[in-house]
């Protein structure tokens, strides 16, 4: 027997979720920052910051932050660092 699910009259409400992100730069040939990859979306703080931590000998910077979202509304706030270290372009 399948339970028929009732509806209360209002829209979904979009789910929020915590953007995680790791992110690292490199120097160009011309001295200039850039990214050394794309900015890898990673599964908790804790492993953004151990990766990052891990990974801040090999290049010019490396940063970890998260952000609240609401992807399917296209809604992102305002990040926060968990860890910076070295050459990393200013959050905007």
């Amino acid at each position: 027997m399948r339970l028929k699910q009732q509806s209360t009259g209002q829209p979904p409400v979009a789910k929020s979720t915590t953007l995680i992100v790791l992110a690292a730069f490199e120097r160009g040939e011309d001295g200039e920052l850039r990214p050394a990859f794309e900015p890898q979306q990673m599964p908790s703080e804790h492993s953004a910051v151990q990766r990052a931590k891990l990974m801040s000998r090999g290049y010019a910077g490396v940063i970890a932050w998260k952000r609240p979202a609401r992807p399917d509304e296209g809604e992102f706030g305002e990040p926060e660092v968990l860890f910076s270290t070295g050459d990393v372009p200013d959050m905007e």
